[in-house]
């Protein structure tokens, strides 16, 4: 159970885009050697997504039992509360642990401009758009917590990578370019515990499937 807590460039000459054979990817972190994911890892959910849909389907395939929204800690517009992020982040990770069981978890980092990437050499894979590249790399919750950290405040910089999925594909967070919120797609029982838990229950909404994702506070009047 987890308990702890340089801008990328789009567009340039040297993006690697991952591998489509079955050759195994790996970089070096923390005395260790990571898998790095390729287009096989998101095919699931790059050919069954809407992108030109409202609804929670435009991040999260429309293959699981409950789907919610997370808002992203802070205000919008406003730099990030680091210590609000901590604790967010670390009741989500808690409640994606306690309903699945033990296993790796795939983390996609998108090249947005804004966040770190990690692992700055690594392949790309293109994700829910052709221009929207991600890094995968096959880890855990724990890396998920404390790869990207924050620094003293933070401006539309994660801390948790923008996509996060166990091996069993089980359930799915999303964070789409740009958006205040991350789509969540899992178990009922996931969803349940997520709109009621303690931290983050009052930023969260359960939503179906056909429902508009927008949170309300960022629907137009």
């Amino acid at each position: 159970m987890v308990e702890t807590a340089a801008a990328a460039t789009k567009g340039k000459a040297w993006l690697s885009i991952a591998p489509m054979t079955g050759e195994e990817v790996t970089r070096s972190k923390d005395g260790q050697a990571w898998r790095i994911g390729g287009p096989d890892e998101i095919a699931w959910i790059v050919n069954s997504v809407d992108g030109l849909s409202r609804s929670i389907t435009a991040a999260i395939p429309p293959s699981f039992d409950a789907y919610a929204t997370i808002l992203l800690p802070g205000e919008p517009n406003i730099r990030f509360d680091v210590q609000q992020e901590h604790e967010q982040e670390r009741a989500l990770l808690r409640l994606f642990e306690a309903h699945a069981a033990p296993q790796s978890w795939w983390l996609g980092y998108l090249e947005t401009g804004a966040s770190d990437i990690v692992f700055w050499d690594a392949p790309k894979v293109p994700g829910y758009y052709q221009s929207w590249n991600y890094v995968l790399v096959n880890a855990g919750p724990e890396e998920a917590l404390t790869w990207r950290p924050a620094r003293e405040r933070n401006w539309k910089a994660l801390e948790l990578p923008e996509l996060i999925f166990p091996a069993d594909r089980s359930w799915l967070m999303s964070t789409l370019w740009d958006d205040d919120w991350s789509c969540v797609g899992g178990s009922t029982s996931l969803i349940e515990a997520l709109v009621a838990d303690p931290v983050c229950g009052s930023r969260a909404r359960r939503v179906g499937i056909e429902q508009d994702r927008t949170p309300p506070e960022f629907s137009e009047s």
